[in-house]
């Protein structure tokens, strides 16, 4: 793997690899989510400091999306997008269930999008103006 350091012990911490793969932006972020459960180790919950070995298998829960993964190499150095992929192999299922999910997503994407937030100034006087006219 040009481009990234790779880890010369055969045992990284989950939290760790799963940054240096790019899962996640930050190690806390994928501190936290192994910590809920997000990340599976062979079907079983486990703690962030629990060291995986290749071949291990993952089950990676981000918002509604979830990623079956093989570990293919082990990284504790995060690096390019690129390099990142080649440390997993995904489940062919995963992925197209994945892309079966975007695929709605866009589809229903004008219902989904309508409302995000608070009301703007001009939908709050409209608001307002619906209620008085109601009176």
């Amino acid at each position: 793997m040009t481009g990234m350091k790779t880890v010369e012990h055969d045992r990284v911490r989950i939290d760790k690899w799963l940054w240096a793969a790019r899962f996640f932006k930050t190690r806390g972020l994928a501190q936290a989510a192994v910590g809920a459960g997000k990340v599976r180790l062979h079907g079983e919950r486990i703690k962030p400091a629990k060291e995986i070995i290749v071949g291990s298998e993952l089950a990676i829960r981000i918002g509604d999306y979830e990623w079956l993964v093989t570990v293919r190499a082990l990284s504790d150095v995060r690096g390019p997008a690129t390099v990142a992929v080649m440390l997993y192999g995904e489940c062919g299922d995963s992925r197209a269930r994945r892309l079966a999910q975007i695929a709605e997503k866009k589809a229903l994407g004008g219902v989904f999008a309508e409302r995000k937030g608070r009301p703007t100034k001009r939908e709050r006087r409209q608001i307002i103006r619906f209620r008085e006219d109601g009176e």
